[in-house]
């Protein structure tokens, strides 16, 4: 066996581990629970625009999108446009024509203009309107056809109906083995008054959308492994893989 199989062969007996270390998992939890007031996803950039996840997202991203090589990444919520960098700069490093589309209802100037002096500006696509708008989805699918393949990851409005909306229109672009990733379900662990001013909470949120969506759909199923391997993520339940 070599020294890379080794290391892979560990990596598989780690998570299985991990699997079974429920306390930890609990006190991943409140970790996250007791640095959210304390805005840490806001900490951090990547190649100079702010990214808003925590790094170990980061990582599984990564690790996600170089195996998978996607032609496409489709990303609802763009924010500073940190995660859309992110994204490019992976499809810089893999080579070949590779895009990242980006969709918010209000893409600020300010964000606009600092993407549009990035370097990685040139493999980004931006798209204003409501993800769920269905000229807007149109366009997605459109601009999705001959690109495989796709990786979808939904980070925009966190309401159950929102997410639930966007998981319908977006999946049927992922092909098997592939990814949607549902960012923010970690919501549904977090106490309601963390979100006093936001429509969401816990029973209304990108978790509670995933399990609905799970419900009626059976090509899709929940990656554990990246779950437990990660322990701390915004995303928990969340990299949905497709499986048939």
């Amino acid at each position: 066996m070599s020294e890379v199989a080794k290391f892979y062969e560990q990596v598989s007996a780690n998570i299985e581990r991990l699997k079974g270390a429920t306390d930890l998992q609990q006190r991943s939890r409140e970790w996250l629970r007791d640095v959210g007031p304390l805005g840490y996803a806001y900490n951090f950039t990547w190649l100079g625009r702010p990214i808003i996840q925590v790094a170990q997202d980061v990582m599984a991203m990564q690790e996600l999108l170089w195996r998978i090589k996607p032609q496409l990444v489709v990303e609802t919520g763009v924010a500073h446009g940190g995660s859309l960098v992110f994204y490019a700069s992976m499809l810089e490093l893999l080579g070949g024509a590779g895009r990242v589309l980006g969709i918010d209802i209000d893409i600020r100037s300010h964000n606009r203009e600092a993407l549009d002096d990035h370097p990685m500006r040139k493999r980004i696509d931006l798209l204003e309107g409501s993800s769920v708008d269905p000229g807007i989805v149109a366009l997605v699918h459109e601009r999705a056809k001959g690109k495989a393949p796709v990786v979808v990851v939904l980070d925009s409005n966190h309401t159950h109906d929102h997410v639930l909306a966007e998981l319908r229109a977006y999946s049927g672009l992922v092909p098997r083995g592939s990814y949607v990733v549902v960012m923010d379900t970690a919501i549904e662990d977090l106490p309601k008054e963390a979100f006093a001013d936001r429509p969401w909470g816990p029973g209304n949120s990108p978790r509670s959308a995933v399990r609905a969506f799970l419900a009626e759909n059976d090509r899709f199923a929940v990656d554990e492994d990246i779950d437990a391997k990660l322990l701390i993520s915004v995303a928990p339940g969340g990299y949905l893989r497709r499986v048939a």
